[in-house]
């Protein structure tokens, strides 16, 4: 019988995905290996092979199409002797998110509002298919969905065709609904926040832009979100004085300028957070919900900024690699995040992550830990200021502040502190990152 080719999960965090384009048509012949289409997941655009051999049967679901969910059936590939019409009838894609409804999502609030709306109505025993915002918002205008034609695939519902409809009464009995059930979804939408209506009514009369949420950004949003919500964050701050390491890498750039390589700041910054987790292994670790793993070796994570989000590539081993290439494999790293080229395994993973603002002349931050991750280290910019030194006279040194945002259900506070006195200490005597 015909085999349906379901939506893969091609990343360890994707939950749905974007299907950006599809590569064959229906009637084409594959082979196991061939590429069948690009899926934009939440954090790059991937190549999607074919498993099987056969012909494509039907596309069920059609390119620039997103919020497809994992395993959720995009099209139908036909063995040898079979045809078309052995094809059974597919699930409507009613049932699946349509890519006009998609294309234009409401601000933060709307999954609240879809999550608010009512049941989908049915006419003569027949559902009528609509989307959770569309039902929202003809529940808010009092429209009758049985009185709209839908544009959407197979006459689906959408947002477009409620938000140009006209108000007609509705049936009585849906027009008095019991005041328990109304409070309801009044009071799910305030515990979640404003719904995008709410928010878009705040701002009627002024000139804006609706941002669609791509699925970085969406990503972004709920991880962080989670992060702040589930994970009972603590802070310790540590300055740096940056004058024997600036000293050190300028005279180990010069050595170096022959074989083209130039370490930056943060190259040392990452190896002594490398180095410093070997010296407390007991932050070397990450909350795993119901227990903690304690990684042995060094795997760090760097922020880095892409256009819509940011990803954060892991340097594994990175207690074992030389600065001079740790700073290579950063460069590369950095340079495929920003083309969303990276494939997964090299942005998962890793006990602390480094984020660095020193470059746009931010003094000092506090960095919202990535789950699982037991740590995350901001660093701020190397600003002349006047310090006192051992002898107690006054002068002027090149010093940087750190602020380690820790999660206390893996890091004890003493234990936290310790880590940053073996950070600073590397980065006060660089000399020793390379005994």
């Amino acid at each position: 019988m015909p085999t349906e080719i379901l939506m893969p999960a091609l990343s360890p965090t994707m939950e749905e995905g974007t299907l950006a384009k599809w590569l064959v048509k229906e009637g084409d012949e594959v082979a196991s290996g061939d590429i069948l289409a690009e899926i934009e997941t939440d954090k790059a655009t991937m190549e999607f092979e074919a498993v099987d051999e056969g012909v494509i049967g039907k596309i069920l679901i059609e390119a620039g199409t997103d919020g497809v969910k994992v395993n959720t059936p995009i099209a139908v590939l036909l063995a040898e002797g079979e045809s078309a019409s052995d094809i059974g009838t597919p699930e409507p894609a009613a049932q699946k998110p349509a890519a006009d409804e998609s294309a234009k999502p409401a601000p933060a609030g709307a999954d609240a509002q879809a999550a608010a709306a009512p049941p989908a109505p049915k006419t003569d025993g027949q559902r009528i298919f609509a989307s959770p915002l569309a039902r929202r918002i003809a529940a808010d205008k009092g429209l009758d969905l049985a009185q709209i034609t839908g544009s959407g695939p197979h006459g689906r519902i959408v947002k477009a065709d409620v938000e140009s409809a006209t108000a007609a009464p509705k049936a009585a009995a849906a027009a008095a609904p019991a005041p328990a059930s109304a409070a309801a979804p009044a009071k799910a939408a305030m515990a979640s926040g404003p719904t995008a209506e709410q928010v878009a009514r705040m701002y009627e009369g002024r000139d804006y832009e609706e941002v669609a949420l791509d699925g970085m950004r969406k990503t972004v949003a709920a991880r962080l979100t989670e992060a702040k919500q589930t994970i009972p964050h603590f802070y310790l701050r540590r300055d740096v004085t940056l004058d024997a390491l600036m000293a050190f890498r300028a005279d180990l750039n010069k050595q170096l300028e022959p074989r083209g390589v130039k370490l930056s700041v943060n190259d040392f910054i990452i190896k002594a957070s490398a180095m410093a987790l070997q010296a407390v292994p007991g932050c070397n670790a990450v909350w795993a919900g119901d227990r903690m793993l304690r990684l042995k070796p060094s795997d760090v994570a760097v922020a880095v900024a892409v256009e819509g989000g940011l990803f954060t590539p892991v340097l594994k081993d990175a207690h074992l690699k030389s600065l001079s290439a740790l700073s290579a494999e950063m460069k590369d790293l950095a340079g495929r995040a920003r083309n969303k080229k990276l494939a997964p395994h090299e942005y998962v993973g890793g006990a602390m992550a480094i984020s660095n603002l020193g470059m746009f002349g931010i003094e000092n931050f506090d960095a919202v830990i990535n789950p699982p991750h037991g740590s995350i280290l901001a660093v701020g910019a190397g600003l002349k200021k006047p310090v006192v030194g051992a002898d107690g006279t006054v002068t002027v040194a090149t010093v940087m502040s750190m602020t380690l945002s820790v999660d206390h259900r893996v890091i004890d506070g003493a234990l936290g502190a310790e880590f940053l006195k073996e950070v600073v200490a590397y980065l006060e005597n660089p000399v020793t990152m390379l005994a």
